[in-house]
């Protein structure tokens, strides 16, 4: 039975922690240099910014974890990766790390938890896919749990492209996880996405448009690495009423904006790693959304994906039919930006003729 009362103390303790530490924390960032300075189009902001505003997220989520959540062995593993993953996020904040040596800190920082348990040994599909409804992973549990792992870190950073963005899908992510953990009778889980919701929404005030602070890779890394650990410990045991569906649509908007970029980037001939102006957030500014516009109108399109995630926990083949809906019109939602684009172009480039 899972308190509800620990479950809000939790939030309201990492809220508070968070709150209270971030501005000391861009005192420091100022000091040791991790400050973002506009240099190129990508960057909506105009003036340098502090970017270590993920550490202030991470302590409060550590601190209230640790207080209230049982460290079991797989969450030793996951708060583990966490110190390895801010470490690394601080240091790139900095000195700004070559992509491979951040690969390959996120790849030992996902085999922590991993090697302590932390493992996707099957996937629950629809008897259309199997007759015993699931699949068995064997072998390669091990390696599609690291993938999953550092590919969900890296979909968040991706994301980290406007104010207050990344933070904010991030709490509907954690509190999406938080009410699936209660209806299952996860505790763990339930504890733990309360901490993290509870530092991600202590941050918002200073990380709205316009931003104080940034997050940075600290954050942004950090928070990725997070929900894609604690989704394999809440999402993918077993559970009759929640299947592979449930994670890719919580995380369906990072995940779906990272597989595009990678696709886009390939298509251009273009290294994968390398950054460029074609994700989600950047073709809504294109399109003559404002950032805060933009980022309300992704805010709005995440709930849907979670509210769809939740609406999985219904048994029957009708949740299927939720989860394809819900994927076949986010992807229409996708092509259809690149046209909005366009015609708001060439309306503007009418009014000027």
């Amino acid at each position: 039975m899972i308190s509800n009362n620990n479950i809000l103390i939790t939030f309201i303790v990492a809220f508070i922690i968070t709150f209270i530490t971030t501005p000391f924390v861009k005192k420091l960032a100022f000091k040791i240099g991790a400050v973002d300075i506009p240099k190129d189009n990508r960057r909506m902001h105009k003036k340098p910014t502090a970017r270590l505003g993920g550490l202030a997220i991470f302590l409060g989520f550590i601190i209230s974890t640790i207080a209230f959540a049982n460290v079991t062995k797989e969450l030793a593993g996951i708060l583990i990766g966490c110190a390895i993953i801010v470490t690394l996020g601080i240091f790139d904040d900095i000195y700004a790390l070559s992509a491979k040596l951040k690969l390959l800190v996120q790849l030992i920082a996902a085999l922590c938890p991993v090697l302590m348990g932390l493992q996707i040994d099957f996937i629950r599909v629809p008897s259309f896919i199997s007759d015993y409804g699931y699949i068995g992973l064997g072998w390669a549990a091990i390696p599609v749990t690291v993938i999953w792992i550092v590919g969900i870190t890296n979909a968040i950073n991706l994301l980290d492209g406007l104010d207050g963005l990344a933070c904010g899908v991030s709490s509907i992510s954690a509190l999406t996880l938080l009410c699936i953990a209660i209806i299952v009778g996860e505790p763990v889980v339930a504890f733990v996405t309360s901490a993290l919701a509870g530092a991600c929404i202590g941050f918002l005030p200073y990380n709205f448009n316009p931003a104080k602070l940034f997050m940075g890779d600290t954050g942004s890394l950090f928070l990725g690495f997070v929900l894609s650990t604690i989704s394999v410990q809440g999402l993918f045991k077993g559970y009759a009423v929640i299947s592979i569906a449930a994670p890719l649509l919580i995380l369906g908007l990072p995940i779906f904006d990272t597989a595009s970029a990678i696709l886009r980037r390939l298509r251009n001939h273009q290294p994968i790693m390398s950054p460029d102006r074609g994700h989600l957030h950047h073709r809504l500014i294109d399109a003559g959304f404002s950032q805060k516009q933009a980022v309300s109108t992704i805010y709005m399109l995440c709930i849907v994906l979670c509210a769809a995630a939740v609406a999985l926990i219904a048994t029957g083949a009708i949740s299927w039919w939720v989860f394809l809906a819900v994927i076949v019109g986010f992807v229409l939602f996708l092509w259809a930006t690149p046209h909005i684009i366009e015609m708001h172009s060439e309306k503007e480039d009418n009014i000027n003729k």
